[in-house]
């Protein structure tokens, strides 16, 4: 089957669909639970106003960050601002070390109680409670739907590596998640009972491979996307563009069939993959 035959559509929602009213209705019916993770490292500058923003929606239940050695005070403006606050190296230090976003992220699996969970980058500039409704809407109206990306407005277009690197790669090697806008975005809500069976990069890959290990496990018709209009963030510099590359290369490849994972090998950034959640939790000692 080729590369065009191969491509779906996938459910495409804008945020401004979901009345707000409406999905606390059915929120309650549903019994759900919504926790929003911020992933964090020297996030002071903008922290306060990304929680403040959160905190004004009432879908959620329950509002975190988990950081990563922030220098900056970052833990106690979170604190400050109402979000329970935690260093990802404290949270089950027995499972060994590592560093990273990928790893705030699956962290948060052990701490959070919600069966929505919402992740919200800490550096927004532009955070707005829309970013809530439009990523939880999908999935209190549409029971068959799992995992919801945003895509927006970027200053400068899409992302560098996002349309450079990632696209391409999607398009070539899983062309039925071409239709996803933008895979890299760090905006997103997932069924806890989804995240817990999916692998978690530590790093830089986290997002992409969480796609294709997706589509993979389930299909991509519980896949979906939400126009939240427009995002600010800070800009990263080359060099941390060219580590990120590296490393979502590597994931890429190693999920591929045949040869090509061989191949992954030898190039530099590769990560370390925490294991599923529900791999880890029947046989892990009590925190």
């Amino acid at each position: 089957m080729d590369g065009a035959t191969r491509q779906a559509v996938i459910a495409t929602f804008h945020h401004r669909e979901f009345d707000l009213r409406q999905l606390r209705r059915l929120k309650r019916a549903q019994g759900a639970v919504v926790s929003c993770v911020v992933p964090t490292l020297n996030e002071a500058a903008t922290i306060v106003g990304v929680l403040a923003a959160l905190r004004r929606n009432v879908l959620v239940d329950e509002l975190v960050v988990i950081d990563s050695g922030s220098m900056d005070g970052t833990r106690d403006l979170a604190r400050a601002a109402g979000a329970v606050v935690y260093e990802a190296s404290e949270i089950r230090p027995d499972l060994g070390p590592a560093t990273g976003k990928g790893e705030n992220l699956w962290k948060s699996l052990w701490v959070t109680r919600g069966d929505i969970i919402v992740f919200i980058d800490g550096d927004l500039r532009n955070p707005h409670p829309r970013f809530i409704t439009g990523l939880v809407g999908p999935l209190l109206t549409r029971p068959e739907l799992a995992y919801v990306k945003a895509f927006y407005e970027r200053p400068g277009g899409g992302g560098r590596v996002t349309e450079i690197l990632v696209r391409p790669l999607l398009r070539q090697f899983f062309p039925e998640l071409a239709g996803m806008r933008q895979p890299l975005a760090g905006e997103y809500a997932a069924r806890r009972a989804v995240l817990e069976e999916l692998p978690f990069p530590a790093g830089y890959s986290v997002e992409t491979t969480h796609l294709i290990d997706f589509l993979r496990r389930f299909g991509v018709h519980g896949l979906a996307q939400t126009d939240l209009e427009r995002r600010v963030h800070r800009t990263r510099p080359l060099e941390d563009l060219g580590r990120m590359s590296d490393a979502i290369l590597r994931s890429v490849l190693a999920r591929l069939p045949g040869e090509l994972p061989s191949a992954a090998t030898g190039l530099e950034g590769g990560e370390l993959e925490r294991p599923p959640f529900r791999a880890v939790l029947p046989t892990a000692a009590d925190s």
